[in-house]
Formats: structure tokens, sequence, C-alpha cells
């Protein structure tokens, strides 16, 4: 077993574990018992690595960013995950999920999504498989990430607008939940993020481990070497952060920096930083992290970024964090959208504003010039371009 891997109950050290309503008990326990066997099954990898490649495009290229480099006086090499079919890494876990739910018989796909890529990439391999395909969000990042919403549509997806509490990616998983418990039977809940009850969080960072597997195949060819000096991503359940450091945890000379949204600053009352501002509670199925108030309620979060306005965080990440195997950066609204900025001028790659996340870390770290730098870049900005326009327009002479 390795180090950071979770345990027999469900956990990472203290957090993890799986707090369920009793109707869904049997639908996870069959799925605690059967994932890893389906995982490991010969069939399964060769469908899902088949689909990964011919469907999906993978290898994603692992690109050195020759001018953002330059800028940073080190060697920063962009996993570029924006490459793949649906523009995120998500599509690496929908693929993976619907091929389990499939074998376990179920006929019914629910979803939850925040930025709408998680949402699309689960109506992508629905219509590819032809399974009925239901996605909640938020009525706030519906409006915030309509051309999302319209792709799920076009695939024949239903999108249910969430309209209860901040109305984004808390209110939306809430509304999923509700939806498995009252179809227990024929529907499968395929989960975005590492996080959830016991085994989602185990499932999804296995299922996006095919990053870091890359990585290391990738740097071996660019640099003779398969460990880089650092790993940067941003986080928000943590699904892709946890794919590109998977083949990392156990490598002590391998530096794990992550970003969270810092929104308007950590002081401001507005931001969805959960590892620098959260408290131990449970949220969605599984003990960890979460932003509360004194007495115990949930507090709101919020970010520019529609996929890391949540106020909980994965439990494997409350782990790491706690334990300091990840340093873990608050970058603000307006560190993010600077460092997209950057990015587009530099290299001509216009990342999400989730991604632009883990570029502002640059700003913050200090790198030697023989250092290597494994950025993931999660996804592109094609679904944040009226968020750009109309920030850039507002805060021309600041760039």
């Amino acid at each position: 077993m390795r180090k950071f891997d979770v345990d027999e109950n469900g956990f990472y050290g203290e957090f993890g574990g799986a707090y369920i309503p009793e109707i869904l008990y049997d639908n996870v326990e069959s799925l605690k018992k059967c994932y890893i066997e389906i995982l490991n099954d010969p069939s399964f990898k060769a469908e899902f690595h088949a689909l990964l490649k011919d469907y999906v495009g993978r290898p994603s290229p692992l690109y050195l960013a020759n001018r953002l480099s330059e800028k940073y006086g080190c060697k920063i090499y962009l996993k570029r995950e924006d490459l793949n079919h649906t523009g995120a890494h998500k599509i690496n876990n929908s693929i993976g999920q619907v091929l389990l739910a499939r074998r376990m018989g179920k006929t019914r796909i629910i979803a939850e999504t925040g930025a709408g890529q998680h949402g699309v990439a689960t109506a992508t391999v629905c219509a590819l498989m032809n399974m009925e395909c239901i996605v909640y969000m938020g009525k706030t990042d519906v409006e915030r990430q309509h051309l999302n919403v319209q792709k799920m549509q076009m695939l024949g997806a239903k999108v249910v607008p969430v309209t209860s509490g901040n109305m984004t990616l808390k209110d939306a998983t809430n509304e999923a939940i509700r939806d498995w418990c009252s179809n227990p039977a024929d529907t499968y809940y395929v989960i975005g993020s590492t996080i959830g009850p016991h085994p989602y969080p185990d499932m999804v960072a296995r299922l996006q481990s095919v990053i870091s597997e890359e990585i290391r195949k990738q740097l071996k060819e660019h640099e003779g070497r398969e460990t880089p000096d650092y790993v940067l991503a941003c986080v928000g359940g943590g699904s892709n952060a946890a794919g590109a450091i998977y083949h990392f945890l156990d490598e002590p000379d391998v530096k794990i920096v992550l970003a969270e949204a810092g929104g308007k600053g950590l002081d401001s009352g507005e931001s969805a930083a959960t590892i620098h501002l959260g408290r131990l509670g449970i949220i969605h199925g599984c003990k960890t992290l979460i932003m509360q108030s004194e007495d115990g309620q949930i507090e709101e979060p919020y970010s520019i970024s529609a996929g890391l306005d949540y106020p909980g965080i994965g439990p494997i990440h409350a782990h790491l964090a706690k334990v300091g195997r990840s340093e873990v950066l608050a970058v603000d609204d307006d560190e993010a959208l600077k460092a997209a900025y950057d990015l587009t001028v530099l290299e001509g790659i216009i990342p999400a504003i989730e991604s632009a996340h883990a570029l502002g870390i640059l700003d913050k770290k200090k790198f030697k010039a023989d250092d290597v730098v494994v950025l993931c870049l999660s996804g592109r900005g094609d679904k944040d371009m009226e968020t750009y326009i109309n920030y850039f327009a507002e805060n021309k002479k600041a760039l």
C-alpha cells in the first residue's frame, strides 16, 4: 500500500469516510465492494484506455512553455489537459465511471456540475454509450456558463437549474444526492471530483491518475528523468490536482503546490479558500474541511471561477495539506485573471479560469534556474470568454 492511499474504512488520516442516508447504503456498499475489481479488470482497462486514446486524444501533450519559463527563470512544462475532447480533464473520470455504471447494470446517469466541464463530459459519454443523463447545475452557474449548458442540451442531457442556496456547485450536489435517494435502483451518480462518500474520492483519483502516469513517461523523454521538482495544480474539489500528483505522492523530492480560490481575499468574506478558512465537518457524504460559521452552518463560498466555487475540499487534499505533503496557496480573482492574461500573450494559450489559479502560483514562488516545474493546465478558456472580456474591459489600466 502506498503511503497516502485511502485506508480500508475510506479515510485519509482523519478525513473521508461515508456519511450517507440509509436509502443509499446498498448503492454505496455495492460500489465499494466492486470498484477496485472492475477498475483492475483487463477488459475494463482495455476499453477505458482505448477510449482515452482514440476518443479523448490521450496522451495529452507535455509542452515546454519557453516564454513562460523565461519569465520565471526555470523550466515550466504545461500538461495540456485543455486539449482533451470536451476541453478539460473531466472526460477521463466520466468515461471511467459511466463504463463502471454500465457494468453494474445501471441505466440512468446523474451528475452535478459547476463550471459545466464535468457536465459536458458526462453528457458526452452518455451520448456515446446511449445512456439517459440528467445534470444538476446551480442557476448562477447556468447563467455564467451558458455555452456549456447549450452543449449538454445538444448532447441530449437534461440540465436542471438549481435555485436553492447560492445556486452554485454545492447546491447542485445537494439536488443530485436528493435525486439519487429517490431513484436508488436504476441510477448511478457520477461525481466529478475527489469528494463525496468513500469510494468516490479514491475512485476519481485513480481514474484521473492517467495524468501523472503520462507526466512521468513524458518527462523521461524530455528531461531524462521521471520526476519534476514541482507539480502545480488548482484545487476546488480536487480531481485534476489528485490526478496530477497521484504518481508523485511517494516521491518526497517532488514538491506539490496547489492553488485554491482566494476570491476577493481571505479576509473579505468572499472566498472559496477552504484549506485556509475551513474547519472539520461533514459535507456531501465525507468528513473534511468545510467553510462554516461558528454554529456549524455552511458558509457560501465565492470565486470568479465556477469550478472552484465549493465550500469543501476533497479529503485527500485536506490530509495532504495537514501533514505537510502539499503546500496550498490562496490565489485571488485578480491574481488568477492576470496569470491567464500572461499565459495568453506569452504562449498563445487561453486557459480556463480554474487553471489560471494554478498559473497564479508562479508569481508566489521563487524557482531555481534548473527547476523543472509541471503545471496541470486542467481546461481551456472557451467557456470563460465572456468573463475574461468583461474583466479586461474593466481593468484595462491594471493590465
